[in-house]
Formats: C-alpha cells, structure tokens, sequence
C-alpha cells in the first residue's frame, strides 16, 4: 500500500472551507467528516483534513497559529500542465482565494494563493525531460526576476 498523507489544517469555519475545496473539485470522504472535521480527497494518497480550531487543538499541546498572519506551512501540489495550474488557480480566486505569487521559469511554472483560512498553496507544473534531467541552473537573479508575489 502506497503511503499516505494526511494534512491537517485548523480552519475557522468549517462549512465555508468544505466549499472552497468542493469548488475546487475535491471530493469529501463523508465517512470521515462530521461536525468537528472535513475530509477532503486531494488524491487517491493525500487527504486535507480540515479541523475546527477547538477540535484541532485535542491533538496538540502547542498553540495554533493564526494562517492569516504566520506561516505555518506551504502546501505544493503538481499539475499535468501549465493550463491546469491556470484552471485551479482561477476557480481558487472566484471561491475566495487571495493569490499569492506566480512562478514562470520556462521548465517550472507554478500559482499560489492563500484559502480563506490563510492556508498557503502553490500548484507547480514542470516539464517532465527537466524534472527527468534536473532543472537548468539559474541564478538567484534569474529566479528573482521570473517570480511575483502578490
């Protein structure tokens, strides 16, 4: 079995980030959802698990840090293509996201946005004889210069 990944994210309100993910196309294991928790399928091996703050924080003795406002974590997903990382940043953005960058490095492209919750995401397309190769050198400017932050 291969392994799996399980994010848990604490969320403010439950039923606007099941919605979120619903928009972005994600399935919810209902098995695994109730009141406290949502289980979204990013894939057949990662699972976002999205917990109200108070139930979040029955698993934790440290404090639960405010995503709007510190950084916890960036979550990079992969996309088969420049157009598909273009499609799920778009349907972020019209459910609530708030972009967060853009990279265009000609083998690597990527979009990221922060969910409703300030949770960071980046969707990454790279091209496939790169990642099979390794990518091209480029120097800290180079990368600078192809890379906005919003």
């Amino acid at each position: 079995m291969p392994t799996m990944i399980f994010v848990n994210l604490a969320v403010d309100d439950l039923a606007r980030s099941r919605s979120f993910f619903e928009s972005l196309g994600y399935s919810i294991n209902e098995g695994f959802s109730d009141e406290n928790a949502v289980s979204v399928m990013i894939s057949d091996t990662i699972v976002a698990m999205l917990l109200t703050r108070e139930f979040f924080a029955e698993f934790t003795s440290k404090s639960i840090i405010d995503a709007t406002t510190s950084t916890e974590v960036q979550l990079a997903l992969s996309a088969e293509s420049k157009e598909e990382v273009d499609a799920i940043h778009a349907k972020a953005l019209a459910a609530g996201a708030t972009p967060a960058g853009e990279q265009d490095h000609g083998f690597m492209y990527s979009k990221s946005f922060d969910d409703p919750d300030g949770h960071h995401w980046d969707f990454v397309w790279m091209d496939p004889a790169a990642a099979a190769g390794g990518a091209p050198e480029l120097t800290l400017e180079e990368m600078r210069e192809n890379t906005t932050h919003s």
